[in-house]
């Protein structure tokens, strides 16, 4: 999973299922959610957010491998109140671009919004860290805020404006500790809970998901600034890294990312698209 999410369609997504099984499969993600799906289930608690403070003397990582980035987070952030305990591994965005604004995997009635952040959590009393658990049932439990444009977040800007210093390959720098639970919506007791997939190869469907119901607000410059910046970073190393030889097969999606790439270094983004398959709904 990565902030800027490089698996396009529609043709890149049709081919996934032959290389990548459970991307054909009837638990995958993202889903809409609508109304002829969702029903209330009165089991369902607030989650518990422990460690979610972290003091400004402990520092997060954002690292570049070249196609994404992500911040790793404290393996002291837990959440309580699902069937177990999960520890804290990284978070990532997913952002729209300049033809398509609504970013956003999951919807609502059919809605995009702007962005989407992802929490990533793994099952800390099974497994011994995410690479064990990403393709175990009950594996990974996500936590997925919703974004929309509105006023400036503070909250969401102690990690914006970091985006500038891993423009490049193998860049990485240290994030001062915050209270991540101020990234969450004002009621993060009212959410959308359904058994899903990663939303990317190989789309294990191992994910417990958490939508929050209501969404956060980000500022428009706050979503322009910095992103497009690094994602032209990152698709010019891509592009630098692009070796042609008569011998080379290339996959579509492949062929896919070439364009685009080329395309968002001229500020012409075409149109991503997102898959949306119905898994068993538990809400």
């Amino acid at each position: 999973m990565s902030i800027l999410s490089i698996y396009v369609g529609p043709d890149g997504e049709n081919t996934w299922p032959k290389k990548y099984p459970f991307c054909g499969g009837v638990f995958q993600s993202p889903i809409d959610f609508h109304k002829d799906i969702l029903q209330y289930d009165s089991n369902l608690s607030p989650l518990e957010f422990i460690g979610y403070n972290v003091s400004s003397t402990d520092q997060f990582t954002l690292t570049n491998n070249g196609h994404s980035v992500k911040m790793h987070l404290s393996p002291t952030m837990h959440i309580r109140n699902l069937p177990f305990e999960y520890t804290a591994s990284q978070l990532h965005l997913h952002w729209g671009n300049r033809n398509k604004s609504e970013g956003s995997e999951h919807t609502v009635s059919g809605k995009h919004f702007a962005a989407e952040m992802h929490i990533v959590h793994y099952n800390s009393e099974k497994y011994p860290d995410i690479t064990a658990a990403m393709d175990k049932a009950n594996g990974l439990a996500v936590l997925a805020i919703l974004l929309e444009i509105g006023p400036f977040n503070p909250s969401y800007e102690k990690i914006f404006r970091h985006f500038r210093n891993v423009k490049y390959k193998d860049q990485m720098v240290h994030v001062p500790g915050f209270n991540v639970q101020e990234l969450l919506p004002d009621r993060p007791d009212e959410y959308y809970r359904y058994e899903g997939s990663l939303t990317t190869p190989p789309c294990y469907p191992s994910v417990l998901w958490t939508v929050f119901r209501h969404p956060v607000t980000i500022s428009q410059e706050q979503k322009q600034m910095d992103i497009l910046d690094l994602f032209s970073w990152i698709c010019l190393t891509f592009l630098l890294n692009w070796k042609v030889t008569t011998a080379k097969t290339f996959q579509v999606g492949e062929i896919h990312l070439f364009l685009l790439c080329a395309c968002s270094l001229l500020r012409v983004f075409p149109r991503v698209t997102t898959r949306s398959f119905l898994p068993r709904l538990h809400v």
